[in-house]
């Protein structure tokens, strides 16, 4: 020995009595100390070693108690002992092994699990460097006698947990040590061992069951980490299948084939695997589970299909990120293939058994909404034959059949909106890397799908980069993609339209992220947007244009006087005779003078800087008007005099547009504007008193007067009495039904003022109404409130003038 016995040759008997469990309380307190003694002694083991090795004790827990004196020497000391002091331990352990070949009894198993642990750890500490031959000395030794192979399955399973179990937590180095242990027994004895297993389970499976389901674990645990084809062939599934059929073995049988199923490995391997074993299972009888009455088996099977259910499930989820469309739809069918099956058993009255199958059920579930979504998305494209200039009925049934396509997912949104969310993520990534390469039917789906989160993933206010991080995190990404990958460049008129539909769903973006906002507007003001070539494209940025202003008018400060020089051309009154093509509809340019208004008003310039942009927008307007009202009464063709009537009304309505813009934290007057607007007025009103087309002339005049008298408030009133006098002139019924109104608000709005229609002459006109029509405007001009209007001369003639016809009203 290499260190000299600080204990006698010979253990403590006395002390030994306390291991009993009916010992005194006295006798337990002394084996509890003597035991702690051996384990502080530098030699003290040996004495243990030494009674294993001759069996000098039969008493199980002596046996039990050395053993433990044994691994806590390895367990803790293992590093300072001598080599000849580790070979003691080796030949302790493979002498006490040989003498069970020749028991007629085994020990005890907890005795018989202790040893594989000690085992174990010396396998762990010795078997990299000193005890390459581990599993080859102990198989030699062992052979098929029962005993011995009950041990060494045991001290398999006892490496397991000292090497492989995740739920064991090791430090770093223990981790890399395991690794090395594991790479090392690939390459020495993993196909020693496997043979070895198929020996076990060949031999014993009729006459030694317990021995069988322990190898049937043993191969369960380490099939997960070696290579599976030493296991996953004819002879060995074969074998474990038969066992399938064994009372005693099936349920063990079942848990091996489960480790199976479940090892990570190639996606069409797996679904081959599976496959084979489904239709060997299948044709022996156990998919015919209602014939079956142990439970306890049909628990475990429950298990196994579980297993084969979820394995085909994630292959298929692999295979369709790999875009195997031929394998991945058979392995969608393998998957429904197991649907009856599993819902015989998630029926079934065996609550183990039922509870068995949820997760294969979970994730069937996964798959079918997984497999609409993608339906959707690609029953959403447009096909080559949509005429996208020309729609007619083939292209309005399709947009409707688009509204139903979108409330499918919009429903699979409230079910799953994480798997949603996942899934228009990975389309519109995988579009966008190769827009310049891909369809444009492809391109404006991947977009399409990216404003349909907006609806299907409600956010309140449109708030949708705040609140949950995942959701905003993915659309923001999505959004930074879509903006700076060049998508709006692509060629096609339909990909164009959902780029600006999108960014304007999502104009909240910018807020967050506003380093985007120049590259957007560009896109809205050069040939991607407002000069596109098709009409139809520039009329709906037109529109989405004013929107976008509209919400970031804060953040356009130092775009403003760039983008009314931009679209300057776009404000221009074009009557027919210039002969230029128009870019923008009448209705369109609203839109713009709209926008042109937002950014002059909400923009950070002085009072002056407002008024001279204002002025700037206004008065080629009023220029416009101007000439075409001094034309109007020129032109004999009724149908030319419509056609100017019109766009001096446009002239008047683009002006209204633009005092949208006000409000009460920027009125006209703190902006310096009340003079342009003022201008206007005496522009537009004398077209209330032009001959012809005075229908459509009046009506945008009137409307125009109803905006001033809220921009302007008291400005406007020196305007009321011309313009008053002018409408009432040789009234119709509609002029006057028009008219009350606007008398209404001037009410409303300047109770306290007063006004006066005209105080140098008397009104001529000439009222032609209906009966209702008189009645109405008696009674609106009885009830006035303001007391000086009502004095004056002419209202209180029109006055006695609605009287005396609403009298004669009566008697008809």
């Amino acid at each position: 020995m290499a260190c000299e016995s600080a204990l006698p040759a010979i253990m403590d008997e006395q002390a030994l009595m306390g291991l009993n469990p009916n010992a005194d309380a006295c006798y337990r307190q002394r084996a509890l100390a003597y035991f702690e003694q051996l384990k502080e002694s530098l030699d003290g083991w040996e004495v243990c070693a030494q009674a294993l090795a001759k069996g000098v004790y039969s008493d199980d827990h002596v046996k039990f108690f050395c053993f433990q004196v044994l691994e806590h020497q390895i367990k803790f000391r293992h590093g300072s002992l001598t080599a000849a002091q580790q070979q003691l331990i080796r030949e302790t352990l493979m002498k006490w092994l040989q003498a069970q070949l020749m028991n007629v009894h085994p020990e005890k198993p907890f005795i018989r699990n202790k040893v594989a642990q000690v085992l174990a750890l010396t396998f762990v500490m010795e078997y990299l460097t000193l005890w390459p031959k581990f599993f080859f000395d102990i198989l030699n030794l062992v052979g098929l006698n029962p005993n011995g192979v009950d041990i060494y399955l045991r001290t398999l399973m006892a490496i397991d947990a000292e090497v492989v179990d995740r739920d064991i937590l090791h430090s770093p180095e223990e981790t890399r040590r395991n690794t090395l242990i594991k790479d090392s027994m690939r390459e020495r004895c993993i196909p020693a061992l496997v043979e070895s297993w198929f020996q076990i389970l060949q031999t014993y499976q009729h006459t030694h069951s317990e021995l069988t389901c322990q190898c049937l674990e043993v191969v369960g645990a380490y099939v997960s980490w070696i290579d599976l084809n030493l296991i996953a062939n004819d002879r060995f599934v074969n074998l474990l299948l038969s066992h399938m059929s064994m009372e005693e073995l099936r349920e063990e049988a079942c848990d091996c084939l489960f480790e199976i199923v479940n090892k990570g490995m190639d996606p069409v391997d797996k679904t081959k695997l599976v496959e084979s074993l489904c239709q060997v299972l299948q044709s022996a009888g156990f998919f015919s589970i209602e014939q079956e009455e142990d439970v306890d088996f049909l628990a475990k099977f429950s298990r196994l299909v579980n297993g084969m259910g979820q394995s085909l499930v994630l292959s298929w989820t692999k295979l369709s990120k790999m875009g195997d469309v031929k394998v991945s739809a058979e392995t969608l069918r393998a998957v429904e293939g197991k649907v009856p099956l599993m819902l015989q058993l998630l029926i079934h009255e065996d609550d183990d058994i039922s509870a068995n199958i949820v997760g294969f059920c979970y994730d069937y579930l996964h798959v079918l909404k997984q497999a609409i979504m993608l339906a959707v998305m690609n029953k959403l494209k447009y096909d080559d034959e949509y005429n996208f200039e020309n729609e007619g009925e083939d292209e309005a049934m399709f947009v409707e059949y688009r509204k139903q396509l979108k409330m499918l997912l919009d429903r699979l949104a409230q079910v799953s909106p994480e798997l949603l969310l996942e899934a228009v993520h990975r389309v519109f990534n995988a579009t966008m890397q190769n827009w310049q390469t891909v369809q444009f039917m492809e391109v404006e789906m991947a977009i399409r799908l990216l404003y349909m989160l907006g609806e299907a993933l409600p956010a309140s206010h449109g708030a949708h980069f705040s609140g949950d991080t995942t959701k905003t995190s993915t659309l923001q990404s999505m959004m930074r993609t879509l903006i700076i990958c060049g998508v709006s460049e692509y060629q096609h008129s339909s990909v164009t339209l959902e780029f600006f539909e999108t960014v304007v769903r999502y104009d909240k973006f910018f807020l967050v992220e506003p380093q985007h906002i120049p590259s957007v507007l560009m896109a809205f003001l050069d040939h991607r947007g407002l000069r596109h070539s098709s009409p139809k494209v520039r009329s709906r940025v037109a529109y989405l244009f004013s929107r976008f202003i509209k919400t970031l008018y804060k953040h356009m400060n130092a775009f403003i006087e760039d983008i009314l020089s931009r679209i300057q051309d776009l404000l221009e009154l074009a009557p027919p005779e210039n002969g230029f093509p128009v870019l923008l509809s009448s209705d369109d340019q609203l839109f713009m003078f709209e926008t042109a208004g937002v950014l002059i008003v909400n923009g950070e310039s002085p009072a002056e800087r407002k008024q001279a942009l204002m002025r700037s927008l206004l008065t080629p307007l009023m220029e416009a008007f101007r000439m075409l009202l001094a034309k109007l009464p020129q032109e004999a063709s009724e149908e030319r005099q419509a056609v100017l009537a019109d766009y001096l009304s446009h002239a008047v309505g683009f002006a209204s547009r633009t005092s949208k813009a006000f409000s009460n934290k920027q009125t006209v007057k703190q902006c310096g504007c009340s003079e342009v607007y003022l201008d206007c007025l005496q522009t537009f009103l004398p077209a209330i008193s032009c001959p012809v087309q005075r229908g459509p002339l009046r009506s945008a005049v009137r409307s125009f007067l109803h905006r001033m008298i809220i921009c302007l408030e008291e400005e406007v009133l020196p305007f009321i009495p011309a313009a008053s006098q002018h409408m009432l002139k040789d009234c119709e019924p509609r002029d006057l039904q028009e008219f009350i109104p606007l008398i209404s608000q001037i009410t409303a709005k300047f109770k306290v003022q007063g006004c006066t229609i005209n105080q140098n002459k008397p009104v001529k006109f000439t009222v032609n109404a209906a009966p209702h029509k008189l009645s109405l405007l008696h009674n609106f001009l009885s009830n006035l409130t303001l007391s000086s209007l009502l004095q004056q001369p002419d209202v209180k003639v029109l006055k006695n003038y609605m009287k005396r016809k609403k009298g004669r009203f009566k008697n008809i």
